[in-house]
């Protein structure tokens, strides 16, 4: 079993961190992610799921190494990182792809799709391999709900973006609810990248309002419960630890599997101080 595949009975927060440390804010060297990556041990490597990395660092990546390989172009690029992966033993803990067309996301999807379609006919992609398509990080609307019932219908998942380099990025609790709704109606896992450094909802040195991991796991358990929207948000703006634990938050992991975080210190600290690791 590799690091990514967490037995249904581990505690909430196992493999709950796709290490993005090469990515902005970060922005770390290859290599020192690759040596922090592999040094870990213990609790820290629990909470660990995968190295995140761009696909054209793949070539730098030992073999052995979990990845998941965001995408740098569009559906025409899945199946040559697809078949790096497999030349090179790199198991492939998710597969990210942005939609690029803003005017035809399900447009886009359906290209995804067939592209990912084709990668596993060829036996460079494994049927069970986790592929994320990130939607364009705006209000659910009709072509964005359509885009989602493209991903629904080919079984693949959602990227949810939460933060960025600019407050514009950061998604209202009123969005990510819908998201999340969104995700919840149509059956779609997902996973959330960017801004969830912390565990409970706060605000920045520079003002921008962060959500918290911890909280977005407990709004999915309660969303999947049959909690109003309304329910929803107030629980993303939760900063109560006690109160959002109480729920039972290792079953949320079925829907919100992991987040890409460019710090791992930051969350294994907030859980250090919430939960026994």
């Amino acid at each position: 079993m590799t690091r990514f595949e967490e037995p249904p009975t581990d505690p909430f927060w196992v493999g709950l961190v796709d290490d993005a440390a090469t990515f902005p804010p970060g922005d770390a060297p290859l290599d020192q992610a690759l040596t922090a990556y592999a040094g870990r041990s213990g609790p820290a490597a629990r909470l660990v799921r995968s190295l995140a990395v761009r696909d054209t660092d793949l070539p730098a990546v030992p073999s052995g190494t979990p990845v998941s390989v965001v995408l740098t172009g569009g559906a025409g690029q899945v199946l040559g990182p697809a078949r790096l992966c497999a030349q090179r033993d790199l198991p492939i803990a998710g597969l990210e792809i942005a939609l690029r067309d803003v005017e035809d996301p399900a447009g886009n999807a359906r290209r995804v799709v067939a592209a990912v379609d084709a990668a596993r006919a060829e036996g460079a992609l494994d049927e069970d391999t986790r592929v994320f398509v990130e939607l364009p990080a705006t209000d659910p609307t009709h072509s964005w709900l359509a885009a989602a019932d493209e991903v629904a219908a080919a079984e693949l998942r959602l990227k949810l973006r939460t933060g960025g380099l600019d407050a514009e990025a950061f998604p209202t609790p009123e969005r990510l609810a819908a998201w999340i709704d969104a995700a919840l109606d149509r059956e779609l896992p997902f996973k959330c990248t960017a801004g969830l450094h912390r565990a409970l909802p706060h605000t920045s040195p520079e003002g921008w309002r962060h959500h918290g991991f911890l909280a977005v796991l407990a709004a999915t358990r309660i969303a999947f419960d049959g909690a109003s929207r309304a329910e929803v948000v107030e629980v993303l703006g939760c900063g109560d630890a006690p109160d959002l634990l109480a729920l039972e938050l290792a079953g949320a992991r079925r829907w919100f599997s992991s987040f890409g975080s460019c710090s791992v210190e930051e969350p294994l600290a907030d859980l250090r101080e919430m939960v026994d690791l």
